[in-house]
């Protein structure tokens, strides 16, 4: 199924800038402000291109190639829109989702990093987005097969997986009656909130998403990254997405 459509005078309502502004090429972190981290430190001649909503949206250059880093915000439906956005408005070809997540087996410690082979969620949003039933959706093959690669150059140990999107923070929630109920032929190995709703996007665009993470809490653990940490120590898993999307 493809991406809906909306009505051709219908101008983007959270990103405030032309489409010349954002590069064909995106790292999405959640946090605006870990956007703001990536392109003071990783980008050269970084500009402030749209801020709509405290979002920040940078485009710079990185190795020489241009690229785009902004926030998705929390959960799936923030990612919906700046992901629906991104591909409807400004013709952007890959995303690579830069975030976090619980490890839910035991063999993921933090600060691990999964590369998303699949995403899993248990609600209807790709239901409500397009009519499709999927609860399971997948990444581009070609960019996590790239992304592979690249931890192997940068000798960075990926543990492959599928996640579970949850539309709450599991940890503040009991989320064992709903690992009950998915399906025996999926493994889950971590909850975050946002891929599920980034593949299925691209998918309906036909166009290139990932999403690399970095364990920073475990159920089979009390090691608990800080706050602080989240937005500025998760160097390992943003110069992979970066070197990887410039591929």
């Amino acid at each position: 199924m493809k991406a809906p459509k909306v009505l051709e005078h219908i101008k983007p309502a959270h990103i405030a800038c032309t489409k010349e502004d954002i590069a064909p090429i995106v790292v999405m972190p959640g946090d605006p402000l870990r956007a703001k981290y990536i392109a003071e430190n990783f980008l050269s001649e970084a500009k402030l291109v749209s801020d709509t909503r405290n979002m920040f949206i940078f485009t710079g250059t990185y190795k020489g190639v241009r690229i785009t880093v902004m926030g998705s915000g929390m959960g799936m439906p923030s990612m919906s829109i700046y992901a629906f956005e991104l591909f409807y408005f400004f013709g952007v070809e890959k995303i690579i989702r830069v975030g976090t997540c619980g490890g839910l087996i035991p063999e993921l410690n933090v600060p691990d990093l999964i590369l998303a082979d699949s995403a899993y969620n248990e609600g209807n949003f790709a239901y409500s987005y397009n009519g499709d039933p999927t609860h399971l959706v997948f990444p581009s093959k070609s960019l996590n097969e790239t992304i592979r690669s690249t931890a192997k150059d940068l000798d960075l140990h990926l543990y492959c997986g599928t996640v579970m999107s949850t539309e709450q923070f599991g940890f503040y929630s009991d989320n064992e009656h709903v690992l009950a109920r998915v399906p025996k032929n999926i493994r889950i190995v971590a909850e975050e909130m946002e891929a599920f709703a980034l593949f299925h996007i691209a998918d309906s665009f036909e166009k290139e998403a990932s999403c690399i993470l970095t364990v920073v809490d475990s159920k089979f653990s009390d090691v608990f990254m800080s706050q602080e940490d989240r937005e500025k120590s998760l160097n390992e898993s943003i110069t992979l997405a970066l070197e990887s999307i410039i591929k």
